[in-house]
């Protein structure tokens, strides 16, 4: 089978990222998830939380200067914006391009299947699942009530729509921007973990 880099986008609850971290280690190949949001937070200097869902958080701004000290950083300017979503996406990119460029393996979210379209070695993934599946999933790992857990699953998956948007002029949603659309709540995670499996050894003989 060739070496490809794998991107997952997902929706909240359907398990892409268990998917991507199993599928990395089937492969023996790196996952990157919030490592990226570490390696941008290094690359600029700016606060980690900068560049995470932390800023859908009401409070975002009060606690982002709480972790600085003689005053807001610079990030912040003096009418208590943060940095240009622009400026942190070419951080990102810049980490997402560098990784792949070091080899195969496997990016979650962050656009990643925007970042990476133009190599020929990348394979597109977007895993997607019932909300009867997203919300049993989703209330493994929430210990709160049904209809929170209802809600954040609706606001996450609003604003990775709308980040992806805002960065790509694209729909989160379109099949078209991926190699394979995956229903998780069909197959499960092992179903779509061997479907991706399959597409890549397909796909390896006409690369």
């Amino acid at each position: 089978m060739k070496p490809y880099v794998i991107t997952i986008a997902r929706q909240y609850g359907s398990g892409g990222k268990t998917i991507g971290r199993r599928l990395a280690e089937r492969l023996q190949i790196p996952v990157y998830d919030r490592e990226i949001i570490t390696m941008a937070s290094e690359d600029s200097g700016l606060n980690a939380t900068l560049f995470s869902d932390e800023r859908l958080r009401p409070d975002f701004l009060e606690r982002l200067r709480s972790h600085y000290r003689g005053g807001a950083p610079a990030a912040i300017d003096s009418a208590g914006a943060y940095s240009r979503d622009d400026k942190l996406f070419d951080y990102q990119s810049k980490i997402i391009c560098r990784l792949a460029d070091e080899g195969p393996c496997v990016i979650i979210g962050r656009c990643g299947d925007f970042i990476l379209r133009d190599r020929a070695d990348v394979v597109r993934v977007f895993v997607h699942a019932s909300p009867d599946f997203c919300l049993e999933q989703a209330m493994r790992v929430n210990s709160m009530a049904a209809e929170d857990v209802q809600r954040k699953i609706e606001e996450i998956d609003a604003h990775r729509a709308k980040y992806y948007r805002y960065h790509t002029k694209h729909d989160w949603y379109d099949a078209r921007n991926y190699d394979l659309s995956l229903n998780s709540s069909v197959l499960g995670f092992d179903g779509v973990l061997e479907e991706i499996l399959a597409y890549m050894e397909v796909r390896s003989k006409f690369d």
